[in-house]
């Protein structure tokens, strides 16, 4: 079986971090910002569409110089204002110990995914690690999703995709791989329901059970 794997909200709690250089680059811009329960619902979506989001504005230039100012302070502080779940090691390893074969999966630039998971111990786990490019390409989750059943020749019915927001669900069922949602990161239950999951993990002690439960039903 193979098990791709979201990094925010998943793996880690990074609204820390996230949050700090949100507030970063709208400060820098002298921008008003949402307080930090708002700005806990972008944890997961591609950046470029959360300032999209945020700034209520199309114009490319303004995007860009957000994102230039968020990701100046997070490559220097926000990266590591950060946590692994507690239970996501030991969830991990049971997964590799029942066969499965673990592919990071995540919107987040590779170059920061790597650094993530390297600092964090976690790297070990994942047969590769997959995220988008700085410009754009591949933050969408079906595009990305897409691209690593490609580059690893999975079938996409022997393949799980495991996170906490809609857009990992979506992303998983353009691609005809079967979606696992977990409810201790930052989307609901109903926001996962809604987007089309229909299996749900409360811990990650629970993880390995529900895939292998999810993996036989998904090759029938």
């Amino acid at each position: 079986m193979n098990v791709l794997v979201d990094l925010d909200g998943t793996l880690t709690d990074s609204a820390p971090g996230i949050v700090a250089c949100i507030k970063h680059a709208l400060a820098e811009m002298r921008l008003a910002c949402p307080g930090d329960a708002a700005l806990r619902n972008f944890i997961g979506p591609p950046l470029h569409e959360t300032f999209r989001t945020i700034l209520e504005s199309d114009d490319p230039g303004q995007i860009q110089t957000a994102l230039a100012l968020y990701r100046e302070r997070f490559a220097a502080r926000g990266i590591f204002e950060n946590a692994v779940y507690p239970g996501i090691p030991l969830a991990l390893q049971e997964l590799v110990d029942a066969g499965a074969v673990l592919f990071l999966a995540t919107s987040k630039p590779l170059p920061y995914a790597e650094r993530i998971v390297e600092h964090f111990g976690l790297r070990g786990y994942f047969s590769a690690v997959y995220g988008s490019e700085f410009d754009g390409t591949r933050s969408s989750k079906a595009e990305l999703i897409a691209h690593i059943l490609k580059a690893e020749a999975l079938f996409p019915r022997s393949t799980v995709m495991v996170g906490d927001r809609s857009h990992d669900v979506v992303g998983a069922k353009a691609n005809t791989v079967f979606p696992i949602g977990v409810l201790w990161g930052y989307g609901s239950r109903d926001e996962l329901a809604e987007a089309g999951a229909t299996v749900f993990c409360e811990r990650p002690d629970g993880l390995n059970q529900i895939v292998g439960r999810t993996c036989p039903a998904v090759n029938a």
